[in-house]
């Protein structure tokens, strides 16, 4: 036989759509659902907001963040040639967007990229931080 039956996986094919809701929801009023969204993480420390993303292969001016109101947007895109027929990244336009925290200090965000992970530091403001407390008596 030159091809070969696969068999109905339900649950798989429930993962896939939920997987693909998901990211219509993540984009909100994005309106280009062609858009991808890269690997991201987000870290608290005790005086900042730390948000990683994974965009390997880009340089500085291929990314573009922004800030509105509370909402940190990466966005960009890769333009790739489709070389070799083994590794293949995903090309085209890619939105990453999150809501910032009331005591996130959005004047002095600052951002590094290096080995294709872009590291974003979001400072607490002064209200936000952590304080101990001393009790008298």
């Amino acid at each position: 036989m030159p091809w070969q039956r696969r068999a109905w996986d339900p649950v798989t094919e429930f993962q896939e759509l939920w997987d693909q809701m998901g990211r219509l929801f993540e984009q909100g009023t994005e309106t280009d659902v062609t858009a991808w969204r890269p690997m991201a993480e987000t870290e608290e420390t005790p005086d900042a907001y730390v948000v990683r993303a994974e965009l390997p292969g880009l340089k500085r001016e291929d990314i573009n963040v922004e800030v509105n109101d509370s909402e940190l947007c990466v966005s960009g895109e890769i333009n790739e040639e489709e070389t070799g027929k083994v590794l293949r990244r995903r090309t085209g336009r890619f939105v990453y967007r999150t809501i910032l925290p009331t005591d996130a200090d959005t004047e002095h965000i600052g951002g590094e990229l290096a080995d294709g992970i872009l590291t974003l530091r979001v400072p607490k403001t002064e209200k936000g931080r952590a304080r101990r407390i001393e009790i008298k008596g």
